[in-house]
């Protein structure tokens, strides 16, 4: 059996009805911040509990123009977590900021116990990743930020409906960053990123600094960019967002059974999934003994698993400015040799669940 990682094949398979609504756009011509834009980013800030959503062109400049609408920039110091994707790390230093790290904890996001002693005289702000579906504990995180003055921009990219005692991921701090890559749980067909806030004046901010500052056709405000999400994109993620509360549930309800069959192992931990958080699973990750050879084993048996991710950003070429060494973060570090990704999104078919968890038996049985 082959159990694949992308789903989008299946996603798109029935969509005539979504052909017929692109095919209806393109004879608007409306192409450019049109009307299907400005429902979806009405939509999204439903489904959030925000005032506002602002389509942006991906989940880094979704990352990147809320700190700068904050007034972040070059020789600041902004906080984020050790383990994250690069997209991140991307994102503070295109503002000439520099990037912080903290370690994570065993939930893969910031370990908030470590933030203030990493916080200087140059911090200005502080990027918590939701990483995985996960949410970092912004119960915790945003008194510390609030005694110090200092912004916060959750990137919650990959947890889209995530919570914390019922409080959606995203809607903690003034601004949150999504992305609509094709791969998360709720995607378009190209790159896409949405920020959500439910002050006035910062989304004013983010509408002009995405569309090049202009106030009208005639008028620039400020020096902005050209980071608009395509409208186009947008016709997509209004097909798709009716199924957004319902994709988020049927990967939970997969992640329960992958728990409970392979925590059976005695040589997989189950990650804590604590009681009041709603895990997402963009990625259900798992850590395994004999991490390599497991993952050796899935792929030549047809199973796509990966690892998310092999080397720490904080290790990268791209990073060696910062001077950081193996060990630095020693949680981080731990988990780049442990853990292992399995396909978990809603299209799975409960035979190739079976089979993912037939095989990392046979794999621990042999």
């Amino acid at each position: 059996m082959q159990v694949r990682y992308s789903y989008l094949k299946q996603q798109f398979s029935e969509a005539d009805d979504l052909w017929q609504q692109l095919r209806d756009f393109v004879e608007t011509g409306d192409f450019t911040l049109g009307a299907p834009l400005q429902e979806f980013e009405q939509k999204f800030a439903d489904l959030m509990g925000a005032k506002h959503a602002i389509g942006v062109n991906s989940g880094t400049d979704a990352i990147k123009l809320a700190l700068k609408c904050q007034g972040v920039g070059a020789g600041d110091e902004v906080i984020t977590a050790a383990n994250t994707f690069v997209a991140t790390v991307g994102a503070i230093a295109e503002l000439g900021a520099t990037p912080v790290f903290v370690d994570c904890d065993d939930t893969f996001c910031m370990n908030v116990d470590l933030v203030e002693d990493a916080i200087t005289e140059k911090t200005k702000a502080i990027v918590p990743v939701h990483f995985t579906g996960y949410m970092t504990d912004m119960r915790k995180l945003m008194p510390i930020a609030q005694r110090h003055n200092l912004v916060v921009v959750e990137d919650a990219c990959q947890s889209i409906l995530g919570e914390i005692g019922g409080q959606k991921a995203g809607t903690w701090s003034k601004a949150g960053a999504f992305s609509l890559h094709p791969l998360k749980n709720l995607n378009v067909w190209s790159d896409g990123g949405v920020i959500i806030t439910s002050d006035d004046d910062l989304a004013h901010a983010l509408k002009l600094q995405r569309n090049h500052g202009l106030v009208d056709r005639d008028t620039v405000g400020v020096l902005g960019c050209n980071s608009r999400l395509d409208t186009l994109q947008a016709v997509v993620g209004n097909w798709l967002i009716p199924q957004t509360e319902s994709i988020a549930q049927k990967r939970i309800e997969n992640a329960a059974f992958y728990d409970q069959h392979l925590g059976a192992l005695p040589q997989i931990e189950i990650p804590p999934r604590p009681s009041d958080f709603k895990i997402v699973y963009h990625l259900y990750i798992v850590f395994a003994e004999d991490r390599d050879g497991l993952l050796e084993y899935c792929l030549n048996n047809g199973i796509e698993a990966k690892v998310h991710y092999p080397v720490p950003i904080y290790r990268q070429p791209a990073l060696q400015h910062l001077g950081h060494v193996e060990g630095d973060f020693p949680v981080t570090d731990n988990h780049a040799k442990k853990i292992i990704t399995f396909p978990c999104d809603q299209h799975l078919s409960r035979s190739e669940m079976e089979y993912v968890i037939d095989t990392v038996s046979r794999f621990y049985s042999a």
